[in-house]
């Protein structure tokens, strides 16, 4: 194995000194634009790397983004999690950044937690998960000057553009409505929802989604809808419970894969072919042939580095670079179809029919 070049070498290959090259990895504006180039070409020819521990000393910088590791749930919804983290560390790897994770148990926890990491100069920024009306750890970050960006919109406040609240989020309530049309263009007529209890950002944006791309009137919201804690067996539950209601939904949607599986399980164990579709398109989903909503994860790990760093490097924007910029940004979802989404065939029609087009394809 060759040895590895230093910065000596690139200096020589550049034809510049020591100090520029320094200059040009610390503090490139300094540095004519000729000059810059030049040395950006030989660092690109030798593959050099700047030490990370050194240029951490010299910089007085983590290159650290701080998130919170989610608890396990029933290895169904921590999926999602899991995916952003992913994308979030190769993204940031691309910037030469490290991803921090840390657990908390509560809020208040969360925010003790964001106190020690100030205090010790550990992290640059942080990337929030899990935002909920009144969020404590917002305002606490918003007070102590910590850099952040959310992943969730900041449910309950007025001001949605504020340039010290970053935030990436996925359009829940297009997808969900989506979701609807497409099942009501199957042909069901009686679409049943399963959501979370208000007050929920994400679960209300959901239900509101469903709602509209339904045409749901509200005698019929009471009858075709559940709110119950996420889950699996909750979910169950829940469809039990409208299957055998006066008039049932002949096509289920879903506030995440873990209750349409339930869901699912459900039908499954009294003998009906029910159109299920869940949210968040997880591996579980996919392996049992559900239709899903899949949020573009790796999109939003992206844009979340973006908010807060730029295009590309590791220096956090300063709030002034958004006097013309978006400060947040809210990507859309699609529909991934794995099975007939038909209703449940009436009396006018043949139901062996029924189930005989399964298919994977993504809308």
């Amino acid at each position: 194995m060759g040895t590895l070049p230093t910065v000596d070498d690139v200096a020589r290959v550049a034809r510049v000194s020591r100090q520029t090259v320094s200059n040009v990895l610390n503090t490139p504006a300094i540095v004519k634009q000729t000059t810059r180039t030049r040395v950006e070409a030989a660092i690109s020819e030798l593959g050099y790397r700047p030490h990370a521990s050194a240029r951490r000393l010299r910089t007085q910088k983590s290159s650290t983004i701080g998130i919170r590791m989610e608890a396990f749930k029933d290895g169904v919804s921590g999926a999602v999690l899991d995916r952003f983290l992913h994308a979030l560390t190769e993204h940031a790897d691309a910037r030469d950044m490290r991803i921090l994770l840390y657990t908390a148990a509560s809020p208040e926890h969360e925010i003790e937690q964001l106190a020690r990491l100030r205090d010790g100069a550990d992290v640059d920024a942080i990337i929030l998960t899990a935002t909920f009306h009144n969020d404590p750890r917002i305002d606490w970050l918003s007070a102590n000057g910590m850099p952040f960006v959310t992943f969730g919109r900041p449910w309950g406040l007025n001001d949605m553009d504020d340039p010290s609240h970053l935030w990436v989020d996925v359009d829940g309530y297009a997808g969900v409505r989506d979701a609807a049309q497409h099942l009501t263009a199957e042909g069901a007529k009686r679409i049943g929802f399963i959501g979370w209890p208000s007050p929920s950002g994400t679960g209300d944006e959901r239900r509101r989604g469903w709602l509209d791309g339904a045409h749901i009137s509200a005698e019929d919201a009471s009858a075709l809808a559940r709110a119950t804690t996420d889950g699996v067996p909750e979910g169950t539950r829940a469809a039990l419970e409208l299957i055998a209601g006066v008039h049932p939904p002949d096509a289920l949607i879903c506030a995440s894969d873990s209750l349409a599986l339930g869901a699912s399980l459900a039908a499954r164990s009294l003998g009906l072919e029910l159109p299920i579709i869940g949210y968040d398109n997880t591996p579980v989903a996919a392996a049992m042939g559900l239709s899903s909503i899949d949020q573009p994860l790796a999109e939003a790990a992206a844009s979340a580095l973006e908010l807060l760093f730029g295009p590309s490097g590791s220096n956090v924007l300063p709030a002034e670079a958004f006097d013309e910029e978006p400060k947040h940004r809210l990507l859309a979802p699609r529909l991934v179809v794995r099975s007939a989404a038909r209703a449940v065939p009436d009396d006018t029609t043949d139901a062996s029919a029924v189930g005989n087009h399964n298919r994977k394809e993504t809308l």
